[in-house]
């Protein structure tokens, strides 16, 4: 290691030296991992994932640009925060507030009725709203801009507050000077930062690099040790198996990205003989789209098997249109609990550390251990059409096989508590005489992961198959197979990206511009055709229409606000009455909050027939706003841009200054592409900029 060449740093990265390590002179840490890598191919970095591996092998940085380093204390806040008590929500918020540059104020809060305790809470940007007629002809200067930027808070079961809906974007300039005179920041003491960090888990704070060894011109020989042939290692198994060319192709493919896309990042694992074990990366739009649909993640691991030439892994969000959005990519050589855990770090890594609230996998002990690991706090779900295929799997030679199936359907999708999907399980093994089959009895012991009775309080935004039929497809599915190439993928990979990003722009557009036909006369239909995209309003649409098959309401217990209704279901026209389902919905009067028992607006994000009738029931003439997601809005602009910091920039630091202007000329260029109108004006302004540029240039020469 002594041996190596002079490392070449970015300017932004911000360094020191570890003195208490033995080998000061070689270790290197980072403290903010917001910071920039050099874009340099030849570099190679070595991250130290995590504390319990006690010397395995190098992980390693071939090159990353991360387009953050913001240095901010708060992070932005995110669907999914939680807080101990509402005050610590929000002293968050303020302070958050206070860094970008704005004051809050508490827009409008709730409680118990006939009670003083808190329920919720929206607090607002200060510029918040306009002026009221009474206030209209006053002398005082006009601050309010109709801003947009809130939080919504609730108090959830388990007494802590959830922050439930977030509005980032601002429509003013930022006003420090006068934010930090404001009423909200004038309530914090030097003491309070210290004590409202929400319970995110923030895993990656300090990331360590450290030289690699032999990093010169023949070590990258080592990279390419591995292609064709076989080899002396003892360690085979852990590496990738790459054909020649390959470790080449990889490097230049990641290279050209990078130049192309600055907030491009990429990180590799390699082993003790240099050679490449595993490899993470994820482009800009992806790491931006995390920002919008990162609450439900499913991890895809269907080409990891033998059957597949590349091991590829893929992060996959649902967008807005209900369609699958790349989160991340990886190619792994094994699948073991090391090799998850330094994934699911290096993906953590470049998401700000900020968590899903749920991800979904397939059945594996071993990744199920490393979620748990890495992310503790998010709700761990296992694909319920593979759980289903692997009971029938087993099972295939069954001579009442088709019966079997068609009662294991029910047993699973049928029952709306755990003590009838407890009950109705025992009955169907004892029935078929199945009782002590080993491979039911180990899904049974994992059934909280993925019975859908145990996900009801579990937010999936339609991700999972939780209801019948309900899944997102695969991202690369019908265009990666068994056959393909390394090269061929990346190829692929583009393509596709790019398919993905058109679709969506179309459906964007079509959302915007049409105006869905109804088929009720129902007000919650037409008031979600005017703010959900066309495919989730469809679905939507279903649930209203299907509100007709509901009938004889009973009220059976009321507890102050809160009454429970049993609503009656007819199933179809020719089946008899006795078949007719009872959900009960329980609903507050003080709140106007509902809840079904068949949780749909946690599996969906959008209310069941049930609710929307309980709720016609009682007179609300419109939706509640809780129940409106912003995920799913077509007037919500995304823009696929890195994220926006701060305006307080260190005007000395060059690279602050660059990270500023580049993200602000970025937001410019998205939406400048919005229509032909938006890219005349965007173009004029890019003109005149320059025009102005120059001009202080020549003045200064």
């Amino acid at each position: 290691m002594t041996d190596d060449k002079d490392l070449l740093l970015s300017p932004n990265l911000d360094i020191t030296i570890d003195d208490a390590s033995p080998n000061s002179e070689q270790l290197l840490e980072v403290v903010d991992e917001g910071n920039e890598l050099e874009n340099d191919c030849s570099q190679l970095f070595e991250i130290d994932g995590s504390e319990l591996e006690n010397g395995r092998d190098e992980t390693i940085v071939v090159g990353s640009h991360s387009g953050e380093s913001q240095g901010k204390d708060c992070a932005p806040p995110v669907v999914g925060m939680e807080f101990e008590t509402y005050d610590d929500a929000y002293n968050y918020y303020n302070s958050y507030a206070r860094e970008i540059g704005f004051a809050i104020r508490v827009k409008s809060s709730w409680a118990k009725r006939n009670s003083k305790e808190k329920r919720g809470a929206v607090l607002c940007c200060n510029c918040e709203g306009f002026k009221t007629v009474k206030e209209v002809n006053s002398h005082r200067k006009e601050t309010r801009t109709g801003c947009l930027a809130m939080v919504r808070l609730r108090l959830v079961e388990s007494s802590r507050w959830r922050v439930d809906e977030v509005k980032i974007e601002h429509n003013h300039s930022f006003d420090p000077e006068r934010a930090q005179n404001s009423k909200s920041h004038k309530r914090i003491d030097s003491g309070a930062k210290r004590k409202i960090e929400p319970t995110l888990d923030v895993e990656v704070r300090t990331i360590k690099l450290y030289r690699m060894p032999n990093a010169d011109a023949s070590s990258y020989g080592s990279l390419s040790s591995n292609e064709g042939g076989t080899s002396n290692n003892n360690n085979f198994s852990r590496r990738l198996k790459l054909k020649k060319g390959d470790a080449e192709l990889i490097s230049k493919y990641f290279c050209h990205r990078q130049l192309a896309s600055p907030n491009f990042f990429y990180v590799m694992d390699l082993n003790d003989d240099g050679q490449m074990k595993n490899i993470f990366w994820i482009d800009s739009r992806s790491r931006a789209a995390y920002s919008y649909f990162g609450d439900v993640v499913a991890f895809d691991t269907t080409y990891l098997s033998n059957n597949y030439e590349i091991p590829l892994v893929a992060f996959v969000g649902v967008n807005h249109h209900g369609q699958s959005v790349l989160l991340g990519c990886g190619l792994l050589a094994d699948e073991t609990f090391e090799t998850y855990i330094w994934l699911f770090r290096a993906w953590l890594t470049c998401m700000s550390g900020r968590p899903p609230q749920t991800i979904v996998t397939n059945q594996c002990k071993t990744m199920q251990n490393a979620i748990a690991e890495v992310f503790p706090r998010a709700h761990h779900r296992i694909c319920l059409s593979q759980v289903i295929q692997s009971i029938l799997g087993c099972l295939v030679q069954f001579q009442v096989y088709e019966t079997f199936q068609m009662a294991l359907t029910k047993v699973i999708y049928d029952p709306k508590t755990i003590d009838e999907f407890e009950r109705d399980w025992d009955a169907l093994t004892q029935h078929f005489g199945i009782i002590n089959h080993e491979k039911l009895q180990n899904l049974h012991e994992e059934r909280e992961h993925w019975a859908p009775v145990y996900s009801k309080d579990t937010f999936l935004a339609g991700i999972s198959d939780y209801e019948k039929g309900e899944s997102v497809i695969p991202f690369f599915k019908g265009h990666v197979h068994q056959q393909t190439s390394l090269k061929e993928f990346f190829e692929i990979y583009e393509l596709v990206q790019q398919k993905k990003q058109k679709t969506e722009a179309l459906n964007d557009l079509e959302s915007q511009n049409s105006n869905p036909s109804l088929k009720t006369r129902c007000y919650y239909e037409l008031q979600l055709s005017k703010l959900y995209t066309n495919a989730i309003f469809s679905k939507f649409q279903d649930e209203v229409v299907m509100m007709s098959s509901c009938f004889c309401i009973s009220q059976i217990q009321t507890n102050e606000s809160l009454v429970t209704y049993m609503v009656k279901e007819h199933q179809g026209e020719e089946e008899p009455v006795r078949d007719d389902r009872h959900f009960e919905v329980i609903y507050d009067k003080a709140v106007t909050e509902v809840r079904c028992i068949c949780s749909c607006v946690n599996f969906k994000g959008y209310l069941c027939r049930h609710a929307l009738y309980i709720l016609n029931y009682n007179g609300v003439e419109e939706i509640p706003c809780q129940y409106i997601l912003s995920r799913w809005r077509k007037d919500f602009k995304r823009l696929y841009v890195p994220h926006l910091s701060s305006d307080n920039i260190d005007v000395t630091n060059p690279v602050q200054c660059f990270d500023h202007l580049y993200k602000r000329a970025m937001q410019v260029v998205e939406e400048g592409m919005v229509s032909q109108n938006h890219y005349m004006v965007s173009w004029q302004a890019f003109k005149e900029s320059l025009n102005k540029i120059r001009l202080v240039a020549d003045k200064i020469e």
